[in-house]
């Protein structure tokens, strides 16, 4: 089991809010936090930018840890990721992010 794949496909350990907590780099923290506010058109503080990995015990983004309906569907199923899922092929949650992410795409697919 790759702990490091996100349930969505998406790799963790290529995650720039991974590599800001794991190296505590507060610059990179703040180029995240400007990034996915512009992405996704809300506030989000470099103090909301650790997490250690979707899957690995410890600090998650608030929207990994509490929000994210990727996350809570496959930890409810009890599948490693998304790509193990029998629903994988038509479901319109985990398209959030395998419509924008070709290698989450591809690492779903390889499943």
């Amino acid at each position: 089991m790759n702990n490091y794949l996100g349930y969505c496909g998406l790799d963790c350990e290529k995650c720039e809010a991974r590599i800001a907590t794991i190296h505590n780099d507060d610059a990179l923290r703040q180029k995240v936090a400007k990034e996915w506010s512009a992405m996704n058109g809300i506030e989000i503080t470099p103090a909301m930018i650790n997490c250690v990995g979707c899957k690995i015990d410890g600090q998650r983004t608030y929207f990994c840890d509490v929000m994210c309906p990727i996350r809570k569907c496959a930890a409810e199923k009890g599948v490693e990721n998304c790509g193990r899922c029998e629903l994988f092929s038509t479901c319109k949650t985990v398209e959030m992010i395998t419509k924008h992410s070709e290698e989450a795409l591809a690492n779903l697919s390889n499943q």
